[in-house]
């Protein structure tokens, strides 16, 4: 009997042992760590909470053992959770993951098949107009320096198709709401980006337009495109902070067929706007995937006089592309998940005929 005791109390001091010497390499590394990498319109006003509105802002760390917890805040816009992130680890399939309460802690320990060190990307998938998501830092044993950032640098400004909206039947179109079907990970923007091994940036709000939004809404995106939630017309942005190689415009579906003069000069003193900015980037002109056969023949008009105005002008590095079809089979009449690889691999082909990527 002493002696059974005796092996039951070492086996106890054993596992004891090595659960404390687990839990002792575990460290938690708060927003502000120099390790971590930010992409996208960030408020850092604290910078233990940084937080950000805009879909597909991203960020990237690196770190060593099978232990992993991320720690993220969400605004709870209306009481409610809305948001959702994509989570990517060792360049494996990304995974979704709803933000259930206002702080949420997202184990994924147990997609960490080793010891070993381990890449992580978080990228929020759902747009401004659900709140904000702030990071509040990662648990893990040990963060160590990533690998650095693509040289290469793209944004993407447009509407609801920019964001991702309608894009994830992976509930399906018919159960949920709107935004349990919307990936900004997933959107055309991101993806191209990564084809071409680039940052992205995506600047875009669900109905916005040039000149004309829907559904009753206040702003339309010349005057809110210096924010960092814009739909929310709140926080300015700094352009220094983030300065693109090439810039895509996709804007006119939700402003329909407008007055030609009207639509083209808002176009025109918006592009002069961003050039203000970026002084060198190319800057893409793009029809609506969404356009119908009404829509689409006026606005490939209107942007092509659009490009030749600031060719005449003296700005040869704007660019007109279209897409070549339609691309509306995704929930809510917008483009799916696999529609969003077609309009990628399309831009992606254009962009690297412009820059030689």
């Amino acid at each position: 009997m002493y002696r059974i005791c005796s092996v039951l109390f070492l086996m106890l001091i054993s596992v004891f042992t090595f659960a404390s010497g687990r839990s002792s390499k575990v460290h938690f590394y708060k927003a502000n760590h120099t390790d971590f990498q930010y992409v996208g319109r960030i408020d850092f006003s604290n910078p233990l909470q940084p937080k950000f509105w805009m879909p597909g802002v991203y960020i990237r760390a690196r770190f060593k053992g099978d232990h992993c917890r991320i720690i993220l805040r969400d605004e709870l816009l209306n009481g409610t959770p809305h948001n959702y992130v994509e989570i990517v680890i060792d360049h494996q399939q990304p995974f979704r993951v709803h933000i259930a309460e206002k702080n949420d802690t997202i184990d994924i320990s147990n997609r960490l098949h080793h010891q070993g060190t381990h890449t992580i990307l978080i990228c929020k998938d759902t747009e401004s107009g659900l709140g904000y998501l702030a990071f509040l830092g990662l648990e893990c044993d040990k963060l160590i320096p990533p690998a650095k950032l693509p040289e290469r640098k793209i944004e993407f400004i447009g509407n609801s198709i920019t964001c991702g909206f309608g894009n994830d039947a992976s509930t399906p179109c018919s159960v949920g709401k709107w935004y349990d079907h919307e990936n900004g990970y997933a959107g055309y923007g991101p993806i191209t980006a990564r084809a071409l091994h680039a940052q992205w940036h995506v600047s875009a709000v669900s109905g916005i337009g040039m000149i004309h939004s829907c559904c009753q809404m206040p702003i339309v995106m010349p005057p809110v495109f210096d924010k960092m939630d814009m739909r929310d017309d709140s926080v300015s942005w700094d352009f220094k902070s983030y300065i693109p190689d090439v810039v895509t415009i996709c804007l006119g579906q939700n402003d329909g067929i407008q007055d030609s003069v009207s639509f083209c000069g808002a176009y025109v003193k918006f592009i002069q706007t961003i050039r203000s900015h970026y002084p060198e980037a190319k800057i893409i002109c793009l029809n609506s995937p969404m356009a119908d056969k009404k829509l689409n023949p006026v606005l490939k008009n209107y942007i092509t006089g659009v490009v030749s105005c600031l060719h005449h002008a003296g700005d040869k590095n704007v660019y007109a592309f279209f897409f070549d079809k339609r691309f509306v089979q995704g929930c809510y009449g917008h483009p799916s998940g696999e529609e969003d690889r077609q309009l990628a691999t399309e831009l992606t082909g254009y962009i690297r005929s412009i820059t030689g990527w």
